[in-house]
C-alpha cells in the first residue's frame, strides 16, 4: 500500500494529485489517504459540493441514503477521513471505504464487493468543475455510494453483485476455444456493466413519496438528481431485466431513459436472475454497444480464471 515517504507536493485535486501519480507510476493500486495532502481549495470544493446538494437528497434522494448521511456523521465542512467513515460503516454492515490511486480493473473490483471492500477514489474534483467530471472523485464515492453501503439489503444487493463475477469466471472456464472465450466473455462484461450502470449509479425506486433516487451517479450530481425525477425529457419505466441488459449506457450526458425498483430486495432477487441467466447463457449475445470494453477489463477476467488474481 503506498504511502507518503518524504516530501510529496501537496494536492489531491482530480488530474493533479503527485501523491497518486507517484503511486501510479508504481503500480500500486491500493494506497493510503493522507489527510495532510489536501488543500484548501480541496477542501472548499468539498463544502461548496456537499452545501448545494443537500437540499436535493432532503427532496429527492431515497430515505435509505439520507439515513446513512446521519449515520455516518458526513461532515459538510470538510473532506471526511476514510477511517473515521469505516469505524462507523463497518459494524453496520461489514462494508469499508479502500482508497484506491485509480481505475480499478472490472473484476478485481467486482471481486472487492465480495468482500466488503469499496474502492475510493481520494482526489476531489477542481473548483472550476463541480458539476460535471467523467471519472469519479471522493465526492462521488463517499458522499454518492457509501452511505447507501449502511443498509444492509443494498450492502448485501452489492456482494451477491461481486458473486457474479466469479461466476462469470466459472462459466468461460468451461469454453476451450480462445476466441470464443473472449467474445463471450466480453457479452457478459456488457451486460453486468449495465447492470450496474442502470441500479446502483442511475437506479431509481418507488418510496413514500413517490419515485427516488438511490444511485450514486444521481445522488452525486447537483444537476442530474433532479432532471432525473422531474423532467419530462427523462423516460422512466419499471425495471426489465431483458431491456436493461441490452440497453446501451452512455455517460457523457444526463441519461433519457431510468430504470425503478419496488425495493432493495427486488433488486437483490433480480441480481440473482441475473446470475441464473448468465449461467443459462442468456447473456452470451447481448445487444453490441456502450459500454465499450476495454482490454484491461477484460484481462482482468481472463487472469483471474487462469488464477493469476
Amino acid at each position: 500500500m503506498a504511502q507518503a515517504a518524504g516530501f510529496v507536493a501537496p494536492g489531491l485535486t482530480t488530474g493533479h494529485a503527485p501523491f497518486v501519480e507517484e503511486a501510479l507510476s508504481r503500480g500500486e493500486l491500493y494506497i493510503e489517504q493522507v489527510y495532510s495532502l489536501y488543500t484548501e481549495e480541496n477542501q472548499e470544493s468539498w463544502r461548496r459540493l456537499f452545501e448545494r446538494i443537500r437540499p436535493r437528497w432532503e427532496r429527492y434522494a431515497n430515505g435509505h441514503f439520507l439515513r446513512g448521511i446521519e449515520l455516518l456523521g458526513l461532515p459538510g465542512g470538510r473532506i471526511p477521513r476514510l477511517a473515521e467513515v469505516n469505524r462507523t460503516l463497518q459494524p453496520l454492515t461489514g462494508f469499508q471505504a479502500k482508497a484506491v490511486s485509480g481505475y480499478v480493473p472490472s473484476y478485481l473490483f467486482f471481486d472487492c464487493l465480495r468482500r466488503r471492500e469499496f474502492p475510493t477514489t481520494i482526489t476531489i474534483r477542481p473548483g472550476d468543475k463541480l458539476d460535471y467530471l467523467p471519472e469519479p472523485d471522493i465526492f462521488h464515492d463517499i458522499a454518492g455510494h457509501v452511505p447507501m453501503h449502511t443498509d444492509r439489503a443494498f450492502a448485501d444487493t452489492l456482494v451477491r453483485f461481486g458473486d457474479c463475477a466469479h461466476t462469470a469466471v466459472e462459466t468461460i472456464a468451461q469454453i476451450r476455444d480462445e476466441r470464443e472465450k473472449c467474445r463471450r466473455l466480453t457479452s457478459i462484461m456488457r451486460a453486468l456493466s449495465r447492470f450496474f450502470w442502470f441500479t446502483v449509479e442511475f437506479g431509481l425506486m418507488r418510496g413514500p413519496r413517490g419515485v427516488c433516487a438511490y444511485g450514486s451517479g444521481l445522488l452525486s450530481s447537483y444537476g442530474e438528481i433532479e432532471h432525473a425525477i422531474e423532467s419530462d425529457q427523462v423516460q422512466r419505466y419499471p425495471i426489465q431485466l431483458e431491456w436493461l441488459i441490452n440497453q446501451g449506457a452512455e455517460i457523457d450526458h444526463y441519461q433519457p431513459l431510468l430504470f425503478i425498483v419496488d425495493s432493495f430486495d427486488h433488486l437483490f432477487d433480480l441480481v440473482g436472475e441475473l446470475e441464473r441467466w448468465m449461467r443459462e447463457g442468456k447473456l452470451d449475445n447481448v445487444a453490441p454497444g456502450l459500454p465499450e470494453i476495454s482490454q484491461r477489463d477484460l484481462r482482468s477476467f481472463l487472469e483471474a480464471e487462469t488464477g493469476r488474481h
